[in-house]
């Protein structure tokens, strides 16, 4: 961590780059063992599999702008603890980005085909974010946590009876993303005002209703 305390700006830009690239075209790994293993593999029909694949190329999709939304904050973060908090929350969403590819190739399905697209933006934004100081962007991984952890809730009740496999991977990210945010809470974020939160969730409905598909 000391050495990413040193990074300078162009040293954090390239670092984004970077992330980017993995996170997009690569095939990012998980610190932590995928939760979704120790269940059997469901006998689902092809309705049951196609509904799985959509919720699940959501979560995809979402931990894609989750990635980019902290890396583009702690590019621009300008305490070195804010950026350590950013970047260690990102390790995790990278677990969360991991068990969702390889339950997606378990349902023989694959990404959305716009997640270069939906990276983009949410660095964007991060970024932006950041720019506004510290307690604003600690504001954003709090809004953001707490809208993707009742998504999650939804997907949780909403995948095929039996999808155990798909399930557990779920519940422990709800848990990781309510936790980031408690944290977040903890180091001081400030709570965004409206209409923000309001235009953060259209825009994530926007996504997932295309992600489900595409």
């Amino acid at each position: 961590m000391d050495t990413l305390r040193r990074l300078g700006p162009l040293d954090r830009l390239l670092d984004s780059a970077q992330n980017a690239l993995s996170t997009v075209l690569g095939a990012p790994r998980a610190a932590r063992a995928n939760p979704g293993l120790a269940a059997p593999e469901p006998a689902l029909d092809d309705g049951q599999r196609r509904h799985a694949a959509g919720l699940m190329r959501i979560n995809h999709t979402g931990e894609v702008c989750a990635q980019a939304l902290y890396i583009g904050q702690a590019a621009v973060a300008r305490d070195p603890a804010t950026r350590a908090h950013l970047l260690e929350a990102a390790q995790e969403e990278t677990d969360h980005l991991a068990w969702c590819a390889d339950r997606l190739r378990e349902l023989d399905s694959r990404p959305s085909l716009l997640n270069p697209l939906w990276y983009a933006g949410s660095w964007a934004i991060g970024a932006a974010a950041g720019l506004r100081g510290d307690g604003w962007n600690l504001g954003f991984v709090v809004e953001t946590e707490r809208q993707v952890e009742a998504h999650l809730a939804e997907h949780l009740a909403s995948l095929p009876e039996g999808d155990d496999r798909s399930r557990a991977i779920l519940a422990v990210m709800k848990d990781d993303e309510a936790r980031h945010a408690d944290d977040a809470l903890a180091a001081g974020a400030r709570l965004l005002p409206p209409p923000i939160p309001t235009v953060m969730a259209a825009m994530s409905k926007a996504m997932k209703t295309v992600a489900y598909r595409l």
